[in-house]
């Protein structure tokens, strides 16, 4: 049988009791690494995997991320200059703030083809692999050989002006119905697009930013993934392919289902209120059924028979009570996408439409962008590769973590395919992370996750202030790095429970890979199991990523690929991230120096890697 993506949220229902969790605190570190030459074994009691025989004993792993050697044994001589350069280069400010102006007029000056070897030798060849698939492949293979597998990451953007992505966003995110009368449905200003931030790019340093053009664009980019995960099929390791929906989809239904997600969610929590649960942690807030049938009639949202009619079929609300995941099963899966789109209306207790009309072009363009999807998952399970879905700003993510979750439910049900990411920068990172944790166990499938701070800080910041809604992001870093280690820490506890779920750490955050590596020592968690991977990106942090897997850990690095003249936009956001990386902390420089020096000293002035 065809399987299809659909929005059906029937299969959420399920009375299953949740298993009671301690509270985990996530702001302790672990700090009791021991010092090793690269990878060191220390006896330690700790709880068995069988749970039975509490006698057994596991050896504790530790990672010694100052031996140089083992860091860098994959890099020859003139690599390790070239990352010396090209981080020092990215400290001074001017050279940052203009770098996209400096490579316009190095391009100008030189000529293309001699710009373009100027940038293989320095910023391209340090943060790229190279221009396609085939001449990519050395890199991919070499860096298995020293334990680190790739997520391969097509970077590509249009090098487009503000007003030109100014224009696109406005053009593909309003609706018809909103060109044609203004003001009058039921939007909140957060989930509508707005000029002044028209272009996504602004206070945008690690993230790729795409705007829906057209459906023939659309398909166009999603012939580009396929044939990467084609290609990526081919080799004999395993690969994620690196994807975000906005390059195929549709942009306004993005923004609305958002939107809907969002306002279904509020009015749950609306209605735990009212039966003193708020405050809560998401899934803890479990409502008395028949007070919540009381409380729908009294606002009107349908009659008593309807309402008798939501919370039958399934064992929903069987166990007397209804919890978020029971709540979300009421969007139902309908004949036309746009019916999707209905929120509750508190004032006048009807659920009415979030848009008073979709043109039939606007139903064909939502129904291709779900297709869309399906076609994508099931490549990649048919070739054996695994989708690594990006994050984007909040007011596109419930959307985007929807389709994901909907993805997991029909592709993970034999082996984790495709993973979420989750941005900890968030204050309902944890919530987000705990319920769709608590979904996958109730069905069964495997849960995949990626966690990372988050890449939009800036100007999520901005865009709440200047627009007039709370700001979703964490008060400050530390806060943030409290939410990393919590949900973090929920998820490593899931993994010990069930072994079905899987987490990628991607940070360059040394003392959250300490923190990691502690708590699968403290669960015994083995790295040969395969369950908790690392990540950073190509051309960074190589002294976390290869000692680690060179012990063993499953560790990956983001591998962008494209033509130079079309990664520029990528390689201006690497050189604005690594100024204040670099400027932060000289630690990554330092021990580039310590290792050209060592093989100075040892006479390897022709060190070449052997594989």
């Amino acid at each position: 049988a065809k399987r299809r993506i659909c929005l059906s949220q029937g299969r959420f229902r399920s009375t299953v009791a949740s298993k009671q969790r301690k509270e985990v605190e996530g702001g302790k570190e672990e700090q009791q690494l021991v010092e090793c030459t690269v990878v060191k074994a220390v006896q330690a009691d700790l709880i068995s995997q069988t749970k039975n025989n509490t006698d057994a004993q596991t050896r504790k792993i530790a990672i010694d991320f100052d031996n140089t050697h083992e860091a860098y044994k994959s890099k020859d001589n003139i690599e390790l200059l070239r990352s010396l350069l090209v981080f020092k280069l990215c400290t001074f400010d001017f050279l940052v703030d203009k770098n996209k102006e400096l490579m316009d007029l190095s391009k100008k000056v030189f000529g293309k083809r001699l710009f373009e070897r100027l940038m293989k030798m320095t910023f391209y060849g340090q943060f790229v692999a190279g221009e396609d698939h085939n001449s990519i492949k050395p890199l991919i293979h070499k860096n298995q050989a020293f334990g680190v597998g790739s997520v391969l990451d097509y970077s590509v953007e249009e090098d487009l002006t503000q007003e030109e992505a100014e224009k696109k966003e406005m053009d593909s995110c309003v609706s018809e119905a909103e060109k044609e009368s203004p003001g009058v449905d039921h939007r909140e200003k957060k989930y509508k697009a707005h000029r002044q931030f028209g272009d996504r790019r602004g206070g945008v340093v690690s993230a790729r930013t795409y705007f829906y053009a057209d459906e023939a664009k659309c398909d166009a980019q999603m012939e580009t993934f396929l044939n990467c995960i084609k290609a990526s099929g081919e080799h004999t390791i395993k690969i994620f392919i690196c994807i975000k929906w906005c390059p195929f989809c549709f942009s306004p239904f993005q923004l609305q289902f958002s939107e809907v997600l969002v306002k279904w969610r509020r009015f749950f929590n609306l209605l735990a209120a009212q039966q003193g649960k708020s405050g809560m942690d998401a899934l803890e807030q479990k409502l008395e059924l028949e007070q919540l049938k009381e409380s729908l009639t009294k606002l009107g949202v349908g009659n008593k028979d309807d309402i008798e009619n939501w919370f039958t079929g399934e064992k929903l609300g069987s166990s007397g009570t209804i919890d978020l995941l029971d709540w979300n099963s009421l969007i139902n899966d309908r004949t036309k996408i746009s019916n999707l789109l209905v929120i509750p209306n508190v004032e006048n207790g009807q659920l009415e439409p979030l848009l008073r009309k979709f043109t039939v072009e606007e139903e064909k363009q939502m129904k291709r962008m779900l297709q869309r999807v399906d076609v994508l998952a099931k490549h990649a399970v048919d070739n054996g590769v695994r989708l690594m879905v990006d994050a984007e700003q909040t007011y596109f993510q419930p959307a985007i973590s929807r389709l994901t979750l909907e993805m997991q439910r029909i592709f993970n049900r034999e082996k984790p395919i495709i993973f979420n990411t989750y941005q900890c920068y968030l204050k309902e990172a944890y919530d987000n992370v705990s319920v769709d944790v608590e979904l996958s166990r109730r069905e069964g499938w495997y849960f995949g996750a990626k966690l990372v701070r988050g890449a939009y800080m800036y100007q999520e910041r901005s865009r709440a202030e200047e627009i007039g809604y709370e700001d979703p992001i964490n008060p400050d870093y530390e806060a943030t790095n409290r939410m990393y280690h919590k949900c973090l820490e929920f998820v490593l506890e899931e993994i010990d429970h069930n072994r079905k779920a899987n987490v990628m750490v991607a940070s360059h955050n040394e003392d959250t890979v300490k923190f990691t590596l502690g708590k699968m020592n403290e669960m015994g968690l083995s790295p040969t199991e395969k369950k908790v991977y690392f990540g950073q990106l190509l051309g960074m942090c190589d002294q976390i990523s290869f000692p680690l897997g060179q012990a063993g850990f499953p560790v990956y690095k983001y591998v962008p690929y494209g033509p130079v003249n079309e990664v520029i936009p990528y390689l201006s956001r690497r050189a604005l991230e690594n100024r204040g990386f670099m400027k932060g902390s000289q630690r990554e420089r330092s021990l580039l120096w310590k290792e050209l020096k060592r093989r100075l000293l040892n006479g390897q002035i022709l060190y070449k890697p052997v594989y």
